[in-house]
C-alpha cells in the first residue's frame, strides 16, 4: 500500500495540506538556508550548530532543537513510506531549501520515488504565487500533476549544493542553461549571483530594486515599504525578517519624516553609481561558503569578481 510522506517548505503550507486532507505523513521544513554559512553535510552537529549560531546572530532566533530533531527523524522511519513528495515553490529561498532536502535525503541515503509540487506562473494570473496563495483546486491540481524527480534531477541538486557550500559561486552559471525538472531554477541561480553587490554601484539587485520603489512611489513608513517589497521581489522570496534587516541596511539612503520615506541625496548618488556603497551597507551576510562582502558581481563580464581590497 501507498504511504506517502510530504515534506512542506513551512508551517503555513502543512496547515493547508491538514486542511485539506491530503494523505500521508508530514515533515515540516523550516530553515532559510539562502542565507548564513552551510556545510555540505546536512545531517551532522556541525551542521545544526553552525545555523544555530547563525540565526541567533543575525536574527535572533533561539532554534527550537527538540522541534528541529522530531521533524527529521521522521526520515529515520523511512521504511514506513513508499515515496517522498517535496513542495517547494518557484524562489531562491525555497530553491536552496530545495536542494538542502534533496541533499539531506540522499546524505541518508534514501532511495525511495521523488516528487515536486512547485508553484510560480498560475494559468490567468499576472503575479508568481507561492503554495499557500493557491485555491484549494489550484493546489489539488498542482499535486496531480507533480513531476517525478530523475536521477539526472537529483544529481543536479547534489551538485549546486556542494557549488553552494564552496568557494567558487560562479561555478553555477552552466547551470543556469541546463535543462532539468527544476523550472524556475534558472532564474533562481541569476538571482543568487545578483546578491552579491554590484561591482560599480554596491548595490545588489534587490538593494536597488528597494531604492528604487522608495523614489518612484509614495511611501508612507518603513511598514509599507516592506509591504511593497514582499510583493515586488522577483525571485527572491525573501521573508519579513529578512526584508527588514535589509531595510535597515539601507536606512542610510532615506529620510523619514512626518509619514514619509524619501530618498536623501546619498540614495540618488547610489542609484547613478557615482561611488561604490557596498561597506557603507555593510551587509556581511554569508551565502553558504562565501561571505558577500567578499564578492562583487560584474555587470559586464556577467560573473562574481574578489572585491578589491581597497574599495572607496
Amino acid at each position: 500500500m501507498k504511504k506517502t510522506l510530504h515534506i512542506t517548505n513551512g508551517n503555513s503550507l502543512t496547515d493547508v495540506l491538514d486542511e485539506l486532507e491530503i494523505k500521508g505523513d508530514v515533515l515540516t521544513w523550516q530553515e532559510m538556508l539562502c542565507e548564513g554559512p552551510t556545510i555540505l553535510q546536512i545531517d551532522s552537529d556541525e551542521f545544526i550548530e553552525t545555523r544555530q549560531q547563525f540565526l541567533n546572530e543575525f536574527y535572533n532566533i533561539e532554534v527550537n532543537l527538540d522541534e528541529l530533531k522530531s521533524e527529521i527523524n521522521k526520515l529515520d522511519a523511512i521504511e514506513n513510506y513508499t515515496e517522498i513528495v517535496l513542495w517547494f515553490e518557484y524562489d531562491l529561498f525555497c530553491h536552496i531549501n530545495l536542494l538542502g532536502v534533496i541533499n539531506l535525503l540522499h546524505q541518508k541515503r534514501i532511495q525511495l520515488p521523488l516528487y515536486l509540487v512547485c508553484s510560480g506562473r498560475i494559468e490567468g494570473e499576472k503575479m508568481l504565487k507561492g503554495l499557500s496563495e493557491l485555491t484549494p483546486q489550484q493546489l489539488y491540481k498542482h499535486y496531480d500533476n507533480r513531476v517525478t524527480l530523475s536521477e539526472n534531477d537529483k544529481d543536479l541538486a547534489i551538485t549546486l549544493w556542494s557549488i553552494y557550500c564552496g568557494k567558487d559561486h560562479n561555478l553555477f552559471k552552466p547551470y543556469i542553461t541546463k535543462k532539468s525538472s527544476f523550472k524556475y531554477l534558472s532564474n533562481c541561480l541569476k538571482a543568487h549571483l545578483k546578491r552579491f553587490p554590484d561591482s560599480k554601484s554596491g548595490l545588489n539587485s534587490l538593494e536597488k530594486n528597494i531604492l528604487e520603489i522608495v523614489r518612484d512611489n509614495d511611501i508612507k513608513s518603513k511598514h509599507h515599504l516592506l509591504g511593497y517589497i514582499l510583493n515586488y521581489q522577483g525571485f527572491y522570496g525573501y521573508g519579513d525578517l529578512q526584508l527588514e534587516r535589509m531595510i535597515h541596511k539601507l536606512s542610510l539612503f532615506f529620510d523619514e519624516d512626518n509619514k514619509q520615506l524619501k530618498l536623501n541625496r546619498q540614495g540618488y548618488e547610489a542609484l547613478v553609481k557615482i561611488h561604490n556603497v557596498a561597506q557603507e551597507i555593510n551587509n556581511n551576510m554569508s551565502y553558504g561558503g562565501l561571505n558577500r562582502l567578499d564578492f562583487q558581481f560584474n555587470q559586464d563580464e556577467n560573473k562574481l569578481i574578489k572585491t578589491p581590497i581597497n574599495v572607496h
